[in-house]
Parts: structure tokens; sequence; C-alpha cells
């Protein structure tokens, strides 16, 4: 693909993506995209069969975007050995590591952008089963890995103690996730302030180790 047929992609993908995200699927016509991405109809073909690889790609690239999320649950660190103390008041800094993670992890996936895809997939998995299986094992999935292979790492020196460290995964996301994220479903858009994110991180991440420790 040439560099003028590249902008040309990426400006359909992105056309695509508003106007899924603010008429539906079902709503959507290519001749909207079209129009957005200042494009033919012709040429959106041309890179797309029909609307539903359209819509295919832009689920799947959103879940490829993870990486960093990904990078962040596998290999934070407490900034001091096992046993050690890093001068912040907290046990060899597990606590305040944890907390950056959480404020890292909540901020992320609150986004609305986030919040709006999370909603379009799931009013669409009913037709696209598949395709929401794999957003979530390609994006969400991915990122509780990271998480359990760091909490079995914590295990296995002894700073938690983790009988099944994909479950403590979840445990870990859900305190932090479950407010806001229901609240954005079931209101249509965000509730919450950016002091509300950082109270569930503290707190979600005290409560985890107060089972966790």
């Amino acid at each position: 693909m040439d560099s003028r047929s590249a902008l040309k992609h990426q400006s359909i993908l992105e056309a695509a993506t508003s106007v899924f995200l603010s008429k539906g699927y079902a709503g959507t016509s290519m001749d909207d995209i079209a129009k957005l991405a200042a494009v033919s109809k012709q040429t959106v073909y041309k890179h797309f069969a029909d609307k539903d690889t359209l819509f295919a790609e832009i689920v799947l690239a959103t879940a490829d975007g993870v990486d960093a999320m990904i990078g962040a649950a596998a290999e934070f660190h407490t900034g001091a050995a096992p046993g050690g103390t890093d001068g912040t008041g907290g046990e060899d800094g597990l606590e305040e590591s944890l907390t950056r993670l959480a404020q890292s992890f909540v901020g992320t996936l609150t986004q609305d952008r986030v919040l709006q895809l999370r909603r379009l997939i799931i009013a669409n998995a009913d037709q696209f089963p598949e395709l929401g299986a794999s957003w979530y094992e390609r994006g969400f999935e991915r990122v509780l890995d990271g998480l359990a292979e760091s909490f079995r790492r914590l295990g296995a020196e002894g700073r938690l103690t983790v009988p099944d460290p994909t479950l403590a995964a979840h445990h870990f996301a859900g305190l932090l996730l479950w407010i806001p994220v229901n609240a954005a479903m079931f209101h249509g858009s965000a509730q919450h302030t950016d002091a509300d994110l950082d109270r569930y991180a503290k707190e979600g991440v005290r409560v985890f180790l107060a089972a966790y420790r």
C-alpha cells in the first residue's frame, strides 16, 4: 500500500469509527463514512469489501491498542528489593507502586472513546459474537494476563499470597472498574470525575492488599 493509499485507508478508518460511535452499527451507511472521510463510496469499497469488514477492522484495531497497558501490567515494579524499604512509608513500595498502576489502569480503560467502543461492541455482540470474543481476548484478557503474571511473580517473592493469580487479576480489575464502567454503560456516558477515579484506584488497592498481602 503506497503512502497516499495508506492515508486514505486511515482516513476511512477514523471516519468510520466516528460514525459507528455516533450512529451505531445499524444506523451507519457506507455513504456516511465516505462523506466524513471526504472520499467516494467507491474508494471506501476499494479498501473494505463491506460494512462488516470495516467494522471488524475498527474493533480489532482498538483491541490491539492496549499494548502499553499490557506492558505496564506485566512489568511494573516497586522500586525496592523484596524485604526492603523505599522511604515512602509503604512496605517495600508495593502499595504505592500498585496504586500508580491502578491509576494508569483505570484512567486508560475509562476514557470516553474506550467506553464508547465497549458499548458499541456489546450492543452488537449477538450479531458478531466471534468479533466480540476476539476483542476481549486480544484486548482486555491480555491485560488481565499481564496482571496475573505480575501477581504470580510477587507471590513467588513472598510479597503477596496469590493461590490463583488469574482470579486475583480479575479481582484487581473489578475493584477499579466496576463502579465507573457500569455507571457509564447504563447512563450512556461517563459519570465519574478524575477525583472519583483516583479514589477508586487507591481504595481498590487498599482492599486488594487486605485480601492478598
